[in-house]
């Protein structure tokens, strides 16, 4: 008999199955089969009552007559119950839980079980996104981790991923730090951060040219030469864009984050143009007060509000760009579907983006990829406001500063730890650094991605260094307990052969464990269907607790061979599952802490 990797999804289709049996729609019946509460069983299934009431019938009876039609596999495989008013619960049997835990027993088994989910599809993702010129700050944080993550989701539920860094690399702007570069670049400054040398050269260029300035004039002729393609002044844009390229990546490797592609808005510059003509030829975007623009009359909340295509001075913004990129995707990589992660104001832009794209599409004769906004909250301080710098002069955090900061911070932490070590399995100076790297950057990334991201959090060091609570440090100190359980024993955790002989489950403390183990696939789901990582993140700190629970009352190495087979295939699978959704949230794992 084949065992699913996805358990819900099996009760799903069987409840299907034998609601046609009995006689029930089973287009319109919707099980709704969701992870349940321990006390009750592994899984519950809520659909029932919903439907009752929709067709005037008794739940309970109703619920009755599709337990008995259930299929017989899964009669072998659950007991069932049915509670309240008609909801039904499923309990894995032990036999049951023990076959999913053998045929998922390493981390490549789990792999491949999840990636029937989003086999075929090709998802392109568009994250991170910083400006040419200008270092990243904190705000950039939040849609770097969790459009990383995003990306794994996807990835690891079969989908072929494209990232793409959508950089802020033309525009406006460019004119003034042309001003300012030809008037007081350092070339010194150039040679030994350039990053912050073109930050400070596009301030001094903005301050220089006031609006209504003659300065202002000439920075604007120092776009219009490159917007013209001058030489010189490409040059300069090339410079501008390689240094701050150069300056991200050396903040994405310290995240673990990589990207296929750097498409930003200079590479849809020539695309525009036949973006606008194709809106007006099909009677989308039509000329008001000087502006192109797209009406939605049918939205609420957008019928009074048009989408500005191109503005009152002809010049193109982000909506033409976005259009543009929106059809890239589409008819270059074949997208499925496309997440874009920003912060929760650009929603409305992003909405009648959707909007204005499906109704083009629609026209045209295009498939309209799956189009997700992700959105995120805030990052605040330990006051409440949005995280600042500690000078007077406001200013946001630097990412740099913060991921040093992160690892001098753990590095404190994991040094005076390792001074509670007996002397001869300390970790030398070296080791502690690459430890601190792990839990600083890891407990910053898992921070973020450990909250809902709808909502605004609070960075607080104490909280999330801490080797308590839903942190980086305290899974990661999970895995390195189990590690430590395989070096005594003398053996692998991806290693199966020891398992050899291991008998049944049994103590209430296993089968607890057991039965979260195989609750991965669901929370794996949940998470990547909702492109929300906190799902995820939630399951791995209550995995991680129902593992100390078993630790604390069972002793793993005991003298029985069959109870030490079984309990050290509960620590390899607990270790294969903890490792793998870290590495999901981009977290990186240690085996030593």
């Amino acid at each position: 008999m084949h065992v699913s990797f996805n358990l819900a999804a099996d009760i799903d289709a069987a409840m299907k199955t034998a609601a046609a049996a009995s006689g029930i729609d089973a287009v319109a019946f919707l099980p709704e089969v969701r992870t349940a509460d321990p006390r009750h069983g592994d899984f519950q299934a809520n659909g029932v009552l919903a439907y009752a009431k929709r067709e005037k019938q008794n739940p309970r009876a109703l619920a009755e007559k599709i337990t008995t039609a259930l299929p017989d596999e899964i009669k072998a495989r659950f007991d069932t119950a049915i509670a309240g008013p008609g909801f039904i619960n499923f309990t894995l049997k032990p036999a049951a839980l023990l076959e999913w835990l053998n045929t998922y027993g390493t981390a490549e088994k789990l792999a491949a079980g999840a990636a029937s989910a989003f086999a075929g599809q090709t998802w392109v993702v568009d994250y991170s996104s910083p400006n040419t010129a200008k270092q990243m700050h904190v705000g950039h944080l939040r849609s770097a981790v969790i459009g990383e993550a995003i990306c794994r989701l996807l990835e690891y539920s079969g989908a072929k991923v494209i990232r793409d860094n959508h950089l802020g690399d033309w525009g406006t702007q460019f004119g003034k730090l042309i001003y300012g570069f030809k008037r007081w670049a350092d070339k010194e400054a150039l040679t030994r951060d350039p990053i912050v040398e073109l930050e400070r050269l596009y301030k001094l260029g903005n301050e220089a040219t006031p609006d209504g300035s003659s300065a202002l004039e000439e920075a604007r002729q120092e776009l219009v030469k490159l917007q013209r393609g001058d030489y010189d002044s490409l040059e300069l844009w090339k410079l501008f864009s390689e240094v701050s390229r150069k300056a991200f990546e050396e903040i994405y490797e310290r995240l673990a984050i990589r990207f296929d592609h750097y498409l930003g808005e200079s590479f849809y510059n020539d695309k525009l143009q036949p973006v606008l003509d194709e809106l007006q030829k099909l009677g989308l975007a039509e000329e008001s007060q000087g502006a192109l623009v797209v009406f939605h009359p049918e939205h609420p909340r957008f019928a009074k509000q048009p989408f500005i295509v191109r503005k009152t001075d002809g010049a193109a913004n982000y909506a033409t760009t976005d259009l543009a990129t929106m059809l890239y995707r589409a008819e270059h990589f074949h997208a499925d579907g496309i997440v874009i992660v920003t912060d929760f104001r650009q929603s409305d832009h992003f909405e009648q983006l959707a909007l204005t794209t499906q109704k083009w599409f629609e026209k045209t004769g295009r498939r309209m990829p799956k189009f997700n906004h992700v959105t995120f909250g805030t990052v605040l301080g330990e006051d409440g406001k949005p995280l600042k710098t500690r000078s007077s002069d406001g200013k946001a955090i630097k990412l740099k500063e913060l991921l040093d900061e992160a690892e001098e911070r753990a590095l404190a932490v994991v040094t005076a730890k390792n001074a509670e070590r007996p002397e001869g399995e300390r970790f030398t100076d070296e080791e502690c650094r690459a430890v601190a790297r792990y839990v600083g950057i890891g407990s910053v990334q898992y921070a973020d991605l450990s909250q809902n991201r709808s909502s605004d959090y609070v960075f607080s060091w104490d909280k999330m260094l801490a080797l308590e609570g839903n942190t980086a440090p305290y899974l990661l100190y999970a895995i390195a307990r189990i590690c430590s359980i395989f070096r005594k024993a003398g053996v692998e955790p991806g290693d199966t052969a020891f398992e050899a002989g291991a008998s049944a489950l049994e103590t209430p403390t296993e089968l607890a464990l057991a039965r979260k183990l195989v609750k991965f696939a669901d929370a794996l789901r949940l998470a990547t269907d909702t492109l929300r990582p906190h799902f995820l993140a939630l399951y791995l700190y209550e995995l991680a607790g129902e593992y100390s629970s078993f630790n604390n009352a069972d002793k793993v190495l005991t003298d029985d061979p069959a109870v030490r087979a079984r309990r050290l295939m509960l620590c390899a699978r607990t270790y294969a599952t903890l490792d793998t959704g870290l590495r999901l949230l981009g977290v990186r794992t240690l085996k030593r802490m």
